[in-house]
């Protein structure tokens, strides 16, 4: 049988601190060799700006292999449709049975927002109290609840162009009881910020590296995955110490660091290295409490996979879902 799971379902089955620990897993078994993360394709064609991009993964520890098929569609935009949209497949490793359809929105928000967590409780100082949102949406209120599970959080600096944004933001996250701040300009958001997350689908930068003060760390999470697009400037990887999700992913998808490769500002030897490398002790994180460390999230299929089998075996638990006899 296979198991239907809706967005609003799986936005009832979701936990962040079991997301950030499967994440946190599944970063560590690509490091340890029990899982398979290959560098994902594009698929596009001429005739748009569509991409369509299969990511891919086969974990030991999930028993099961994974693809979720991302439609980037900026055009959609015009239209007051999501400009991204995704489906997972969850298959079972030994038999090829297919367990699962979940629809990808809920997922992606929340091992996203599970991955920036993790590279935080890696690589940010521990004390680490002020957290600095560039961008207000769905993905701000979900790194909202993923940093309360790693850090100290005790105030919320966010920044979005729009107020109505910022405003259904705080009723949010009004549970938390965090001291929140609205910022006037992305820089205020950086320069009082220990932990930054950069959070929007910008093609040109909004974060300067020279507003970068000693000991933040950065989790650029939020353009899409294309070699052109990016939020932070040049400025901003030449003065940190940068790790990413996977390097092979990063070499081909993310603009943050192809576009300052190409500007001969940095090269990738220059990346410190992966953060599942971090997390098994192969590569030293932060080296020092002044050390600007920066984790470029680019977003792999082995996330994906992580939070699909959660969810996978919390819907069968709680009695969710549709089953379906896909042999018939």
């Amino acid at each position: 049988m296979t198991l239907i799971l809706t967005a609003s379902q799986l936005t009832e089955l979701a936990n962040m601190q079991a997301t950030i620990a499967a994440v946190e897993n599944a970063f560590g078994d690509i490091s340890r060799g029990t899982s398979h993360q290959p560098a994902p394709t594009t698929l596009q064609l001429p005739s748009s700006d569509a991409r369509f991009i299969p990511m891919t993964a086969l974990s030991d520890a999930s028993c099961a292999a994974s693809v979720k098929l991302l439609a980037d569609l900026p055009g959609n935009a015009e239209h007051g449709l999501p400009t991204q949209r995704s489906t997972i497949v969850l298959v079972s490793q030994s038999t090829g049975e297919t367990l699962g359809f979940l629809d990808g929105r809920v997922p992606t928000r929340v091992r996203t927002a599970a991955a920036s967590a993790v590279a935080s409780k890696h690589l940010a100082r521990p004390e680490s109290t002020t957290l600095g949102l560039v961008g207000a949406g769905a993905l701000a209120v979900a790194h909202v609840e993923a940093m309360l599970n790693v850090l100290p959080i005790k105030t919320v600096v966010v920044w979005s162009r729009s107020t109505a944004t910022t405003d259904s933001f705080q009723a949010l996250i009004a549970h938390h009881q965090l001291q929140v701040v609205v910022a006037t300009s992305v820089q205020q958001v950086v320069e009082s910020a220990d932990v930054l997350c950069t959070l929007t689908p910008a093609t040109e930068p909004l974060v300067q590296g020279s507003w970068f003060t000693p000991g933040l760390h950065v989790n650029a999470v939020g353009s899409r995955p294309r070699p052109e697009h990016r939020e932070i400037d040049s400025e901003a990887v030449r003065r940190a110490c940068i790790f990413v999700d996977s390097l092979s992913t990063a070499r081909t998808k993310s603009g943050d660091l192809i576009i300052p490769v190409n500007e001969g500002v940095l090269s990738f030897e220059d990346v410190i290295g992966e953060l599942g490398d971090v997390i098994t002790g192969k590569v030293g994180g932060r080296s020092g409490i002044e050390d600007i460390t920066l984790f470029n999230s680019v977003g792999i299929g082995l996330q994906d996979l992580a939070i699909g089998r959660l969810l996978y075996d919390a819907a069968l638990e709680q009695g969710v879902g549709l089953d379906v006899d896909m042999s018939r």
